[in-house]
């Protein structure tokens, strides 16, 4: 099995928040890798990473990172890959995270997903994917018509609770 979506962060203190993007594909039955690298830290590793992505089959690229938040756009900036840039709340509520993954140069796009939010980025990871896979885009619709039942049958519990002055 060869993955298809590599999830990189920028340390292991980051697998908590990217584990429901871990489970999601794992749910999907999206095949995926899980890395720590730095762009700091690591980065002739960063840039091996991105450089053979491509050619050992991965068809995009989950990359979280917290403060200066570089790791997605390094990654971008190697790779014709579409990149889901995932901004952690290390510090300053996160803020500083998003504006420096949103804020990348032209030529160098980062999809951005809110902060903390690992599974909408893997939930656009499969979209991505389901352009050219059938399969995965039945599993994708499934989901989707999942949610819009989660919320019909929200409201009809909330139709059934009582209160004096509740209308309808």
């Amino acid at each position: 099995m060869q993955p298809l979506v590599s999830i990189i962060m920028g340390s292991t203190s980051d697998l908590q928040i990217m584990e429901a993007a871990a489970k999601f594909l794992n749910e999907m039955q999206i095949p995926f890798e899980i890395n720590a690298l730095s762009a700091h830290r690591t980065p002739e590793q960063v840039g091996d990473f991105a450089k053979t992505a491509s050619g050992r089959g991965i068809r995009v690229i989950i990359a979280a990172a917290g403060m200066a938040a570089h790791l997605p756009g390094v990654i971008a900036s190697m790779t014709t890959l579409p990149v889901i840039g995932v901004p952690i709340k290390a510090s300053l509520e996160g803020l500083d995270s998003i504006l420096s993954i949103v804020q990348m140069p032209p030529g160098i796009p980062v999809a951005t997903v809110g902060i903390n939010s690992s599974l909408n980025a893997a939930i656009l990871a499969t979209e991505i994917l389901a352009l050219s896979d059938t399969d995965v885009k039945g599993k994708l619709s499934k989901f989707k018509a999942d949610l819009k039942h989660k919320i019909i049958k929200a409201n009809e519990e909330l139709a059934q609770i009582k209160y004096d002055y509740k209308v309808g």
